[in-house]
């Protein structure tokens, strides 16, 4: 079982911010790249943004917390650390879980169970059912309480432009619910209204209408909205693809950093399709989300057995 890290002092987990920037090459381009995987272990990337506002204030009424999302998603297993560190009941409900998971736990899924999780197979509802006791918690952290973590990322990122003297800088990152990617587009404006920082994303869950409508249920002014960049061909989220696994075994290959297997790939692939972005500094935003590597790693080796890091190799 993992353990919890946390600060002697107050209890609560010693988060590395702000994150490093560190300078990479890939594909004989050069990137800037914000180290948010080395946020924490247990709150890594974008979950540790999220979440910030439920880690740094108390709530005296609440005893359970209730979330939905994927099986293996990077949001469950954070949250059943908050509950864990919080002294929480944590209920997680999915639409299915596979036979194979349920016999051979792993990956993310295993480590929220450590962690007390709760999980329910069927539909969650939604939070007007839940009594005032209740933390109620959107799949992948949608909600406006996100704000408060990703506005402190925002100047971040800002302080780290100055410190740099970069004038201009384009900021790119995969989207699910495309929350972190909004509020910090968002930020940027509200903190400086002449930014010289353009914030870039791409679906990898659904499509661009879906990421658009996700945008505008939390913030209706499209002056806020980041620019969404798509792959002429319709990706399917959770599906394998040969270009994904290539591409990320190029990264880990070309850069020494690992990415994620689920959104990272696709975020690459589309960053490197649309190389205009390049005529500025580009910034990528690693969001973490490793620990779910261990089970999309497994799918990857089964079904592309023969692609190695060494066979792609030019």
């Amino acid at each position: 079982m993992r353990s919890v890290q946390c600060s002697v002092e107050t209890g609560f987990p010693s988060l590395n911010l702000p994150s490093p920037v560190q300078t990479i090459s890939f594909e004989n381009h050069t990137f800037y790249l914000k180290r948010d995987d080395l946020i924490h272990p247990d709150f890594s990337g974008n979950k540790a943004r999220k979440l910030y506002y439920f880690l740094q204030n108390d709530f005296p009424h609440i005893d359970t917390v209730v979330s939905y999302g994927s099986v293996q998603s990077n949001a469950m297993y954070s949250l059943s650390v908050l509950a864990k560190m919080k002294g929480w009941r944590f209920e997680y409900y999915v639409d299915h879980i596979a036979s194979y998971l349920k016999d051979n736990p792993h990956g993310n899924y295993k480590a929220a169970f450590e962690n007390g999780m709760v999980i329910r197979e069927r539909g969650a509802g939604s939070r007007e059912q839940f009594g005032d006791n209740v933390l109620f918690i959107e799949e992948g952290g949608w909600q406006k309480e996100a704000e408060y973590g990703i506005r402190l990322l925002a100047e971040e990122i800002l302080d780290w432009q100055k410190e740099n003297n970069i004038k201009e800088l384009n900021v790119f990152l995969p989207s699910g619910t495309g929350t972190t990617a909004l509020y910090l587009q968002k930020s940027f404006s509200i903190i400086n209204h002449q930014s010289s920082i353009n914030v870039f994303t791409t679906p990898c869950v659904g499509d661009s209408d879906y990421l658009k409508k996700q945008f505008t249920m939390l913030e209706s002014d499209e002056t806020y909205h980041p620019t969404i960049l798509s792959l002429p061909k319709k990706h399917h989220f959770g599906k394998l693809y040969r270009e994904n696994y290539e591409i990320w075994l190029k990264l880990r290959q070309q850069t020494g950093v690992e990415f994620d297997l689920l959104y990272d790939p696709l975020g690459w692939r589309t960053l490197l399709a649309h190389r205009e972005l390049l005529c500025k500094p580009l910034l990528y935003i690693h969001q973490g989300g490793l620990l779910g590597n261990e089970s999309m790693l497994r799918r990857y080796q089964r079904k592309f057995p023969l692609i190695t890091s060494e066979a792609l190799i030019v």
